[in-house]
């Protein structure tokens, strides 16, 4: 039976917000990643979140009577999960199709969880999620366009990226110092870690080359991670903070082409359909547990679409 308004009128439907949230797969000594066992639980369930009701407009103008001005007062947050390989090559190949109109996504690889029906008109916010060393959670504000230079699950490296010719004549062009959190990565992935040339040259430059050419160097979430970050503390969730640097591994990897790709679909540089935001979480209880990081990956979300009051249930 359709919901109906206060005056017996029918309510108007409302479509749910669908977000996307991913875990990486397993590599190094982690079996399966602590990033996917926080995603994991999120899969198929609805968050129900509290609206204000307010007049519908028929334009900017022109408010419709009190007595016919009924909107559902209750949306519904979607969430699905997707398992990520560690791999340059399978970021590359799975994340452009998350952003199209309908997504085109892989096969699961969890055999727990079924295959995802995507929704036709895309989803409204792609939440990746990865493992970092110990200690609390980042939530990142920035992607990277070049700087890969550790291997990835299966021992390969990110494209090569063709310098231009200005680039390749410049004698002061080498690789810039490995930030603090790309030395951390390095310390804790060392079997990952590049191998130096023989010969003592700089290393190729690695990242995002054909088909990325027009985007920048950096590309920040349209999302004020401050904000979200200073709500999370004072919801409970102390141990977290913001980060600029997301490590120049897999990570800051998915990260800088997911954000990439969602202003591609969108067709606009200064502005995208689908928001998208990453967190790195650590190992399982160093310091915070599986579940802990799943509240905060939840509670993110619902922060992003301004909800008061919310229940989690299963489809």
């Amino acid at each position: 039976m359709p919901a109906v308004d206060v005056n017996g009128l029918p309510a108007l439907e409302v479509r749910p917000y669908r977000v996307l949230i991913t875990g990486f797969g397993p590599f190094s000594r982690y079996a399966i990643n602590p990033s996917w066992l926080a995603v994991k639980p999120l899969h198929n369930t609805i968050l129900h979140i509290d609206l204000p009701t307010e007049p519908i407009t028929v334009d900017d103008q022109t408010p419709m009577p009190e007595e016919n001005s009924f909107i559902q007062d209750v949306r519904d947050i979607h969430l699905t999960t997707l398992q990520v390989p560690v791999t340059y090559e399978g970021v590359l190949a799975i994340v452009p199709g998350l952003h199209a109109r309908p997504p085109v996504l892989p096969s699961s690889t969890d055999p727990d969880l079924p295959d995802i029906i995507p929704p036709p008109d895309g989803f409204d916010l792609i939440f990746h999620v990865g493992v970092a060393g110990r200690g609390p959670l980042r939530m990142e504000r920035v992607g990277h366009k070049f700087g890969y230079n550790m291997k990835d699950a299966t021992g390969c490296l990110a494209p090569i990226v063709r310098v231009t010719r200005d680039e390749s004549s410049n004698p002061n062009r080498g690789q810039s110092e490995p930030s603090e959190m790309e030395r951390m990565e390095r310390a804790r992935l060392i079997e990952y870690d590049i191998d130096a040339p023989v010969d003592g040259t700089e290393p190729p430059k690695r990242g995002f080359g054909k088909g990325y050419e027009s985007f920048p160097e950096e590309i920040f979430t349209e999302i004020d991670v401050e904000k979200l970050v200073h709500h999370l503390k004072k919801s409970g969730i102390e141990q977290i903070y913001s980060s600029l640097d997301a490590g120049h591994y897999l990570c800051d990897f998915i990260y800088y082409c997911s954000l990439a790709e969602s202003k591609r679909a969108s067709g606009k540089a200064d502005k995208s359909t689908t928001k998208v935001l990453f967190l790195h979480c650590p190992p399982v209880d160093q310091p915070l547990s599986t579940e802990e990081v799943t509240e905060a990956i939840k509670q993110s979300v619902i922060w992003l679409y301004g909800a008061s009051k919310c229940t989690l249930s299963s489809t």
